[in-house]
């Protein structure tokens, strides 16, 4: 061979590397080869390059900012991420805004972020201010107490008792039609409840199951959830209203992921690390 063509040779070598690392610099060079609508919301985001999530910060096991690190971790934080991945090519194209119940609604509507997963139940309320995906995540709603506490064995046990629940939940309606002797305290969100649970300030914190086990993993010797749920919760991913397009989009990879065990490894590595098994709480797979 002589020099001149294994200059030749050489440039055919090298020149599919440059091309595939310049296109990676592209916001959607490297896995995003779908071609969204014009105009859609995966476009936008595909273009922008980064997707923007309301999450929860102060929910270990679904959606938790680590003080220390910054790092947002839990199921909802998973999900969300492959999301990202589809879309921009990198999960790591992604940013989350701490987004606590009662302000859902008002940042998918003012487009301060793209889609909220953050232990979103569907409910028909809430379904005429947002569109939702169809069911991600099944949960049920059960109690937090002392673990010294012995008076309270399910959710007839509250009557008189002092409830912390967080404002914009489902949980705040479920407890009063069960048992409207209670007192609620209605707080911003579940990390209000539980110093106030350990100081005895309140007799119970009640939400999703999962949400408790994850509370209680924080203070396992103080802490127990009682274990007997009075209620089944759909979690959807919220979008802005009628953006039929997003939602059907969005269908479809959580069809996938039921299908190809993306679910199962996110459960795996979040809730199932408190030794809590998804028979209950997988949908479907469609």
């Amino acid at each position: 061979m002589t020099p001149l063509s294994r200059r030749a040779a050489g440039v055919r070598v090298v020149l599919p590397v440059l091309l595939a690392g310049l296109l990676c610099l592209l916001p959607a060079g490297c896995g995003a080869e779908e071609a969204f609508p014009e105009g859609s919301t995966m476009a936008r985001i595909r273009d922008r390059g980064v997707l923007v999530v309301g999450i929860k910060f102060d929910q270990p096991m679904f959606g938790y900012k680590d003080p220390a690190t910054g790092r947002v971790t839990g199921f909802d934080a998973e999900m969300a991420r492959l999301v990202a991945r589809d879309l921009t090519g990198s999960e790591r194209n992604i940013r989350f805004v701490e987004t606590v119940s009662r302000q859902r609604e008002n940042f998918i509507s003012q487009q301060i972020v793209d889609l909220v997963i953050a232990t979103y139940s569907i409910t028909p309320a809430r379904a005429r201010l947002v569109t939702f995906t169809d069911p991600y995540y099944y949960a049920g709603q059960d109690l937090l107490v002392r673990a010294a506490d012995t008076r309270i064995h399910d959710v007839s046990d509250l009557d008189g008792k002092t409830v912390c629940t967080a404002i914009g939940s489902t949980s705040v309606e479920r407890l009063r039609t069960e048992v409207s002797g209670a007192r609620l305290e209605i707080v911003d969100g579940y990390s209000v409840c539980v110093p106030a649970l350990l100081s005895g300030r309140v007799d119970a914190l009640s939400t999703d199951d999962t949400i408790l086990l994850g509370l209680q993993a924080q203070h396992p010797d103080a802490l127990r959830v009682v274990g007997k749920p009075f209620g089944r919760e759909p979690y959807g991913i919220g979008v802005r209203k009628d953006d039929l397009v997003f939602r059907d989009y969005l269908n479809g990879l959580i069809a996938r992921w039921l299908a190809d065990g993306e679910w199962d490894r996110a459960y795996r590595d979040t809730i199932g690390v408190s030794g809590a098994t998804s028979e209950s709480s997988k949908p479907a797979v469609r």
